[in-house]
């Protein structure tokens, strides 16, 4: 919307060119849906409006308003498209523990480095089509990418690394190691835990390699992490 006064009098325009913003006294900008007002924004060049001034300009905006949404924009598109162009830049925000930030970093950045490589499939985090990641002190995460499938695997990637196993909760993960105590299971990357022998089924086991081998998916039950920090998993609970 645009104003031109002279002395008391004055007009309102509507869809001012840009002669008329600049040899107008207003450039008001108002935003919104059939429901109401988004947002609105105004340049004057005189000391201030008026009360009527500004309520005949919200009104003659709101005619110009439902004009667009019904002549314009309603016959070209029915409603918002459910996602964005597959080239526009998205952005996906969330928060972890901001003590956790350093592990998702890594010693000399190698963990986030390499997050980056292997979320865009990239040999370089310079390279044009690397992800980017912003970590702020806050435990704030945000990153950016045309790729919502790059977004979400470099998000669960980093979510991996804060995530934390709950006791008493089941999970399918699967066996990295074996030793003559028990064997070890990654649960996610970056999350292992370990199966005591004792733990491996609900009938005595002799040996580890009776039950399992290196790569078997194992469904395992969390207890919890013992006093030296150690994340103690078993299979015996899972199938009870």
């Amino acid at each position: 919307m645009g104003l031109i006064t002279y002395g008391d009098d004055y007009t309102i325009l509507t869809d001012i060119q840009g002669m008329e913003d600049h040899l107008g006294d207003m450039d008001f900008k108002v935003a919104g849906t059939k429901n109401g007002i988004c947002a609105l924004q105004m340049d004057i060049k005189i000391k201030g409006i008026t009360k009527q001034i500004l309520k005949e300009a919200l009104n003659k905006a709101k005619v110009a308003r439902m004009q667009i949404l019904d002549e314009v924009i309603l016959k070209t598109i029915s409603e918002p498209r459910k996602e964005v162009s597959k080239y526009a830049p998205k952005t996906c925000i969330f928060y972890v523990d901001p003590d956790r930030i350093k592990d998702i970093i890594g010693k000399g950045g190698e963990v986030i480095t390499k997050i980056i490589q292997d979320a865009s499939g990239v040999i370089s985090v310079n390279d044009a089509n690397a992800v980017k990641v912003d970590l702020e002190d806050d435990g704030k995460v945000i990153i950016y990418h045309t790729d919502k499938d790059v977004i979400e695997k470099t998000a669960k990637m980093i979510k991996d690394i804060v995530r934390v196993p709950e006791e008493g909760v089941i999970y399918k993960g699967r066996v990295v190691k074996i030793i003559e105590s028990g064997c070890f299971v990654e649960l996610w990357p970056g999350c292992e835990g370990m199966v005591h022998i004792s733990e491996l089924d609900v009938k005595r086991v002799e040996k580890v390699s009776d039950i399992v081998k290196v790569d078997d998916e194992l469904i395992v039950k969390c207890l919890g992490y013992d006093k030296r920090g150690r994340l103690n998993l078993s299979r015996k609970a899972a199938i009870k």
